[in-house]
């Protein structure tokens, strides 16, 4: 009789296995697991197999992962049985030999291994048998991993949930716009693997690349490189102004739409930043991670990238004229008005969460100055002063949504004990969310009396006729006021980026939603607009509920302050709670999202 054992078939137990590594929403017929956590594997013996006996019969397990798989990278491990598997390294132990011709084995791996796709192989005595394939990735359960979460409602948000939030828009008016991250979607993760595999650093040196793939910073680094296609066929062509021959970044609903049509036909078109970052989720074009800590404490010298994401959270903006005598005169500023309200989506709810604690120190504080006496050391910044006395700030209306004129006023506030006169200048430009200015659409000048102790307002009316025409999708107006007195040679400047309120989309299921059985969503939006819409649209997309794409209904053209109206069928193919996406496109309103909770019974 043969010395080794005889192997009919392995049954990688692919169900009890990703039940219990948290990968069974992915919902596919193949072993996906998390490093430093067991898994069973049952191997199915021949009749006339040698016996297997605890402790008596050995083997060794080979595990290879990446194009050249070699130990010196810690991409091929070899490993025999023992009596119990250890959370610290590659080990195997045989747990059962019932029902007689099986033996099931606990595989662990290491907490440090590089992620990817594995091969599985039983040596005995130099003769191999193939065991199959499985996907490695990083655990947020396991305590010896990098990624290690210590709370549970933090794992389910951050590494489960399938949906969440990306806020925008100035910090007095945020809004958060839906996004499904679609990452258990058919097919998804195969494309994040081949994101890994078609960046540069893979193409110039495969082992290198592969061997650093157990270290989670690299990786966040390579797919932040990878997520815009400047300089390594990334995934999202970036634009800002012209997006004729691809789609328009507002358009978007979630990312697996986005990554399918990357792994079809290569970089999509377009992205921009919120984009980028919610397909990212969680220098070349490459950005952090940074840590938290140092940028709320000014460790500048650390890396990655920290004194950029410090600039981003932390600058001051100071306004400076040019006179004819060639010297420069502060008119204006602030120390508050960068990293303001920094939000994210609240773990287990749909409301914001306010983090700017976590990234500085309250504004004015005894540890903010701290931090910033030492950031302005590091990088030889001077600090401005304010001018006192006068006061120069911009007040809003109320209901300034799109389509209507509203009124926007500048504020002069004299405290001197003497009467201030100046000229003043109160304009308005088309501003997009990046702050590149445009067109335009209001603009207002005066010589303006403020006695001492009292103030003045000028108005600036705005017209949907002047605006309408000149703002893009982000919906933003950037006001700014200047006042100038020569003879005192003082100049004062305020500023004001402002967002128009958009319609709101109205969600309804007609019936209770019920797995595998159709349902229709009516959709209804009030042109605000006193003109038509042309080429409008609804679309709809949820996990579970439209099998991971997007569903589009075309509608005829919108009237003024008439109701866009459209339904949709879709099946929903999993229990649970869910998740339905919608949004509204036309010619002249874009970018209008929405979206309710959807709980399809049994």
């Amino acid at each position: 009789m043969s010395r080794v054992l005889d192997i009919k078939r392995c049954d990688l137990n692919i169900k009890s296995n990703n039940s219990s590594h948290h990968t069974e929403l992915y919902r596919e017929e193949r072993l996906i697991v998390r490093r430093g956590q067991p898994f069973i594997i049952i191997l199915h013996l021949n009749p006339d197999s040698k016996e297997f006996k605890l402790g008596g019969t050995s083997f060794t397990l080979i595990v290879e992962t990446g194009p050249l798989p070699r130990k010196q990278s810690g991409t091929k491990f070899s490993f025999s049985l023992r009596d119990h598997t250890v959370d610290t390294e590659w080990s195997a132990s045989a747990i059962s030999n019932s029902p007689r011709n099986t033996v099931s084995v606990s595989i662990s791996s290491s907490p440090n291994s590089p992620i990817g796709v594995y091969s599985l192989t039983l040596d005995q005595e130099g003769q191999k048998t193939s065991l199959g394939q499985f996907t490695l990735l990083f655990n947020a359960w396991c305590p010896g991993d990098a990624v290690y979460m210590h709370s549970e409602a933090k794992r389910q948000e951050y590494v489960l949930a399938q949906h969440g939030q990306i806020y925008r828009g100035t910090y007095k008016r945020i809004k958060g716009t839906p996004w499904n991250f679609g990452q258990f979607e058919q097919g998804i993760l195969d494309i994040c693997l081949k994101i890994l595999d078609k960046n540069p650093k893979f193409l110039s040196d495969a082992d290198k690349d592969c061997s650093a793939r157990r270290n989670p910073v690299y990786v966040s680094r390579v797919l932040s490189a990878m997520i815009n296609s400047c300089d390594d066929s990334g995934v999202l062509i970036g634009a800002w102004i012209k997006f004729e021959g691809g789609v328009h970044p507002g358009l978007w609903i979630g990312s697996g739409d986005i990554l399918r049509k990357w792994a079809k036909s290569g970089p999509v078109s377009y992205g921009q930043c919120w984009v980028f970052a919610a397909v990212a989720c969680t220098g070349v074009y490459c950005c952090g991670p940074a840590s938290l800590r140092s940028i709320k404490e000014g460790e500048l010298t650390l890396k990655y990238d920290t004194p950029f994401i410090f600039a981003e959270v932390n600058a001051d903006v100071v306004d400076l004229v040019s006179l004819s005598n060639g010297k420069f005169v502060k008119f204006g500023g602030s120390t508050k008005s960068v990293g303001c309200f920094i939000s994210t989506k609240a773990v287990g709810s749909d409301n914001r969460e306010d983090i700017t604690h976590q990234y500085k120190y309250p504004e004015g504080s005894k540890e903010e100055r701290k931090v910033y006496e030492k950031a302005k050391h590091h990088n030889k910044l001077q600090q401005q002063g304010e001018v006192p006395g006068f006061h120069l700030k911009i007040k809003l209306s109320d209901n300034m949504i799109v389509g209507s004129d509203f009124e926007v006023y500048a504020v002069l506030t004299n405290n001197l004990l003497e009467a201030r006169t100046c000229n003043l200048m109160f304009f308005a430009k088309a501003v997009s969310y990046n702050g590149k200015l445009g067109e335009s659409c209001g603009f207002t000048s005066d010589k303006v009396t403020v006695p001492a102790g009292e103030e003045r307002r000028v108005s600036l009316r705005l017209k949907y006729d002047n605006y309408g025409s000149v703002i893009n999708s982000d919906r933003l107006i950037q006001l700014s006021a200047i006042t100038i007195n020569k003879q005192t040679t003082d100049y004062h400047k305020a500023e004001k980026i402002i967002v128009l309120d958009e319609p709101e989309i109205k969600i309804k299921l007609m019936k209770e939603a019920t797995v595998n059985q159709p349902v229709t969503a009516e959709m209804t939006l009030l042109n605000p607009l006193p003109e038509p819409l042309q080429d409008c649209s609804f679309t709809v997309e949820g996990v579970g509920l439209t099998d991971g794409k997007p569903i589009t209904a075309k509608i005829e053209a919108v009237g003024p302050k008439q109701e866009a109206r459209a339904s949709v069928k879709f099946t929903p193919s999993s229990t649970g709670s869910g998740v339905l996406l919608v949004n509204f496109d036309s010619d002249k309103l874009r970018n209008i999202k929405s979206f309710i909770n959807v709980v399809v019974k049994d």
